[in-house]
């Protein structure tokens, strides 16, 4: 039987806590190999195991997969979380790519000078209420199932919770004008497995704040 697999990042969320989301959302146990200095770092280039000198790095199935979203798309692949044929594939990705950008907004917010930081945020919840939510809530509705795309749990609805979470621990009331998406919040939240991976004590990693900013600057160089 394959080990579990493990995952090589720092203790921050980054661009592996996606990663995290969607193998807590399959039920798979997973390892993690923090990265806490640049000299870690320094070591798993040396080795040879990053294909282009970057983390994330997953080992999984005798493979080293780096780059995020082929990381992605292959576990949500093999969990059968990507629809079951071409179209509803192509829609996950689109759902996926939507809610990928604005969770880029956010995860970038804590390395922004101090100056522009208010304005950003400002901007993050304008785009979250304006350009993405809409959307999502418009899908929904269209629709008419519990989920994004045919009749069952897929990617898209595990990285549009994970969007929903973070934009509200910027603004709380961020879903206030969006009635099905927080009754969705309250279906996909209850899901066994990604009810676990809400519950204190699990993978899931924290807010970045000041002090793993610090650390992230330290390991690459920015």
């Amino acid at each position: 039987m394959a080990g579990k697999p493990k995952l090589h990042y720092t203790k921050g969320r980054g661009k592996m806590e996606s990663i995290r989301w969607l193998l807590a959302a399959a039920g798979v146990e997973f390892e993690e190999e923090f990265i806490e200095t640049k000299e870690d770092l320094e070591k798993l280039r040396s080795d040879g195991v990053l294909l282009f000198q970057q983390v994330p790095m997953v080992e999984i199935d005798g493979m080293r997969m780096v780059q995020t979203r082929a990381i992605l798309s292959y576990i949500a692949a093999k969990y059968n979380l990507y629809g079951k044929d071409l179209k509803e594939r192509a829609w996950i990705d689109m759902y996926v790519e939507g809610t990928t950008d604005l969770m880029g907004m956010i995860m970038y917010l804590p390395f922004q000078p101090a100056d522009t930081k208010e304005k950003n945020l400002a901007l993050i919840i304008e785009r979250a209420t304006t350009r993405y939510f809409p959307v999502y809530e418009k899908a929904l509705k269209d629709h008419g199932q519990d989920y994004l795309v045919g009749n069952k749990l897929s990617w898209a609805d595990v990285h549009l919770l994970e969007a929903i979470l973070m934009v509200e621990e910027c603004k709380p009331d961020a879903l206030s004008a969006f009635p099905l998406l927080q009754a969705f919040k309250g279906r996909i939240s209850n899901i066994p497995t990604i009810k676990k991976f809400l519950q204190p004590g699990s993978q899931r990693k924290p807010p970045t704040d000041e002090k793993l900013v610090a650390v992230v600057r330290k390991i690459f160089n920015i």
